[in-house]
């Protein structure tokens, strides 16, 4: 039986074939240990719009689908991970009720269209992957002027 951190590895090496395997097993392993880390900091509630809703209300300070994307986002550094790239995806922007935000990882050149899609806010602490064209909830676009807000601390 394959390990979930196994097949996220998998399909983080199916980017690109110059893709070292134990450079996607290390990012596959850092993307469960953050999901594992934040899951407990953010004392995550199910449902997700639950959690939001004790989000919204002041009850908990962080949980939101943007603050799992943008941990992950701050977390993951192309210096460590020289093969791949990461950038903040956002679909339905604006919509209150149905806006959600992800982060997707592709290869150095790779397009986000054919990137590997990361979402643990979807499924309360369980992480969701995907290859983001495959994701049959959720249409992404890029978002990023997110990324550099997120990334300069503004």
């Amino acid at each position: 039986k394959t390990s979930s951190i196994e097949r996220l590895s998998t399909l983080l090496q199916s980017l690109d074939e110059t893709i070292s395997p134990n450079e996607a097993i290390a990012l596959s392993r850092a993307i469960f240990a953050k999901t594992q880390q934040l899951t407990q900091s953010f004392k995550l509630t199910s449902p997700p719009l639950f959690h939001n809703f004790l989000v919204n209300v002041g009850v908990r300070d962080k949980g939101l689908c943007y603050d799992w994307s943008d941990a992950f986002f701050l977390s993951l550094s192309p210096q460590k991970y020289p093969s791949f790239r990461f950038h903040l995806v956002v679909s339905h922007k604006g919509e209150y009720w149905s806006e959600h935000n992800a982060l997707v990882i592709v290869a150095q050149n790779g397009k986000i269209e054919e990137g590997v899609l990361i979402d643990a806010w979807r499924n309360s602490g369980r992480l969701y992957f995907v290859k983001v064209n495959q994701d049959k909830k959720y249409q992404w676009k890029h978002r990023e002027e997110r990324c550099c807000y997120v990334y300069n601390g503004r």
